[in-house]
C-alpha cells in the first residue's frame, strides 16, 4: 500500500547509486529488491537527490592539456585504439540525468521510461537496466533488445502506431507493463490477440490533445494533422468500449506531443486536456490507474535553453497536483534529454577542399552516419579535438556520399589540417539509431567511457557484414 515502498523511480536511482558505491569498494546500502511487475498500486518513500551534473552540450567532453575528453580518455585516445568515425559515450553522462529524472519523482509513484529509438545500443540498455529504468519501445525489435540488456518486461511500454499481430502477441507473452494504443483498429487487434492467448493485455490509449509542440514539424506528434494518437475528442466512447472488451485491462491515459521541446508552456497545455479527459473518463466508472506523459524534454545544441529536468517534472506534476490526480502512478518516456549530450561522432579530415564559393572539409563521416543535419536542418557543434593555434577558416563540413545533402556543418570557423580529429558533440541521441549503410558504407563503432576505461560496445562494420544477408542470382 502507499508509503511502504520505494518508488520505482526512486529503486532505480538507489540502485544506481549503489553501483557507484560497489565500483568505489564501498558496500552497498538502501539496496532494496525490484518488484517483478510494475505495480501502479506500489508506495513510495522520498529518496535523496544526487548532485546533478551540467547539461552544457560540452560538459562530457572538457578540453583538457588542449585536447577534448570524455571522463578520463581523452578522444585521440579512441582514435587511436579503435579508428574514425566512432560514436563516443560518457556513462555518467548518461547516469546523471536518468538520475535526476527519477529523483525527480521521489515522493511519487512513478516509473521513468527510457525511449529505446533515441539510442538502442546494448551498452546504454543495459546500463540504464542495471540503474532501474524501464522502457518505452515501438517494436519488437526494440523489445528484444531490452531483453537482451537484461531489463525485465515488467518495465516496458509498447508505444507506436503500426505494431504488427506478432509483435503484440510477443510482448503480451513476455509480460510487458502495457500497450500504449493508438486507434480503434489496434484496440480491436490487441484484443483478439489477447483473448487468443488467453491473456488480459493492459492498455491505454495515447490521445492526441491537438497542441503544438514548437518543435520541427518532422517531430511533432501532438497535434491533430499528425499521425500518432487518438483525437482526445474520441477518447470517451473508446474507452468505454475498451473497458467492455474481454482481452483488455485499461491502466491509463498516454499522451506525447513531441521532440525536442524547450518550453514547459506546450507540455502544460496537453497534460491539462489529459486531465479533462480523465475526469470524464472517471466520472463514467472507468478508473484510470497511471497516468503517462511521454518524453519530448530538450536539450541544448546551439544556444537552446530548455527547462531542467528538475523543472519539467515538477511542472506536470504541480498540475497534476491542482487538477486532483496527484496521487497517480507516473510515467515517463525521456530519450534526448538522457544520451543527447552524453555522445560524440567522432570523426578524421581526409581533405581540406577550396572551392570557387566555401571551403569543404572533407571527413570521414558522412550523413548515412549522422544524418540529422541533412533530415532536420540541425546544427551540430563541431569542434577540433586538439584546436590549433592560428586563424581559422570558415569551413563547410561534408562527408564522402554522393549528395549535396551531405553535410554535418555548415560555416564553421575551424583551424584544422588534413588528418586533424573532429568531434561532433550533442550526438548520443539520434545519430547511430537512425545510421545506415548507404553508399554501401559500414556503420561506425561504439566505445562507452567509463572513467578512465574504453569499452568496445559496437564493432565497427565490415563489408562482410554487409553482404552476409544477400545472395546473387543462380545463372
Amino acid at each position: 500500500m502507499a508509503g511502504t515502498h520505494p518508488t520505482a523511480g526512486q529503486r532505480g536511482a538507489g540502485k544506481a547509486r549503489d553501483d557507484e558505491r560497489e565500483r568505489a569498494g564501498a558496500d552497498p546500502v538502501g539496496s532494496a529488491r525490484r518488484p517483478d511487475r510494475y505495480d501502479p498500486d506500489a508506495g513510495d518513500k522520498p529518496g535523496a537527490a544526487e548532485p546533478a551534473m551540467t547539461t552544457a552540450p560540452d560538459a562530457a567532453f572538457p578540453l583538457i592539456d588542449n585536447q577534448l575528453h570524455c571522463e578520463g580518455v581523452a578522444l585521440e585516445s579512441v582514435a587511436q585504439r579503435y579508428g574514425t568515425p566512432t560514436y563516443v559515450y560518457s556513462r555518467q553522462a548518461v547516469l546523471d540525468p536518468f538520475l535526476r529524472y527519477a529523483d525527480a519523482l521521489a515522493g511519487r509513484r512513478g516509473l521513468v521510461c527510457y525511449a529505446v529509438k533515441a539510442n538502442s545500443n546494448l551498452g546504454i540498455l543495459h546500463l540504464l537496466a542495471r540503474a532501474g529504468a524501464g522502457f518505452d519501445i515501438v517494436s519488437g525489435g526494440e523489445l528484444a533488445r531490452v531483453l537482451a540488456a537484461g531489463a525485465p518486461a515488467s518495465r516496458v511500454v509498447f508505444s507506436g502506431v503500426g505494431k504488427r499481430a506478432d509483435e503484440i502477441a510477443d510482448a503480451l507473452a513476455a509480460g510487458i507493463a502495457c500497450f500504449n494504443v493508438e486507434s480503434e483498429a489496434e484496440l480491436h487487434l490487441v484484443d483478439a490477440i489477447a483473448q487468443r492467448l488467453g491473456r488480459r493485455a493492459p492498455v491505454s490509449l495515447r490521445v492526441n490533445p491537438d497542441v503544438d509542440p514548437q518543435t520541427h514539424p518532422y517531430i511533432s506528434t501532438g497535434l491533430k494533422s499528425n499521425k500518432f494518437g487518438i483525437p482526445i475528442g474520441d477518447a470517451p466512447a473508446l474507452y468505454q468500449r475498451a473497458a467492455g472488451m474481454a482481452g483488455l485491462e485499461v491502466v491509463g491515459v498516454d499522451c506525447h506531443i513531441g521532440s525536442q521541446l524547450t518550453s514547459i508552456a506546450p507540455m502544460l497545455d496537453a497534460a491539462n486536456r489529459v486531465f479533462d479527459l480523465v475526469d470524464r473518463i472517471e466520472h463514467d466508472g472507468i478508473p484510470i490507474p497511471h497516468l503517462d506523459f511521454g518524453g519530448g524534454l530538450g536539450i541544448a545544441y546551439r544556444d537552446e535553453d530548455p527547462p531542467e529536468i528538475e523543472a519539467w517534472v515538477a511542472a506536470i506534476l504541480s498540475c497534476a497536483d491542482r487538477r486532483g490526480h496527484g496521487d497517480k502512478f507516473f510515467l515517463l518516456e525521456p530519450g534526448r534529454s538522457i544520451v543527447g549530450n552524453a555522445g560524440a561522432l567522432l570523426t578524421r579530415v581526409l581533405h581540406c577542399k577550396p572551392g570557387a564559393e566555401k571551403n569543404f572539409a572533407i571527413v570521414d563521416a558522412a550523413m548515412n552516419d549522422l544524418i540529422r543535419p541533412t533530415l532536420y536542418d540541425a546544427w551540430m557543434d563541431v569542434r577540433a579535438v586538439r584546436p590549433r593555434p592560428g586563424m581559422p577558416k570558415t569551413f563547410d563540413v561534408v562527408g564522402p556520399v554522393c549528395e549535396s545533402g551531405d553535410w554535418l556543418a555548415r560555416e564553421r570557423a575551424l583551424c584544422i589540417e588534413e588528418g586533424d580529429l573532429l568531434a561532433v558533440l550533442s550526438a548520443g541521441a539520434y545519430g547511430m539509431s537512425m545510421a545506415s549503410n548507404y553508399n554501401s558504407r559500414g556503420r561506425p563503432a561504439e566505445v562507452l567511457i567509463d572513467g578512465t576505461q574504453m569499452h568496445l560496445v559496437r564493432r565497427r562494420e565490415t563489408i562482410d557484414d554487409l553482404i552476409a544477408l544477400e545472395s546473387v542470382v543462380p545463372e
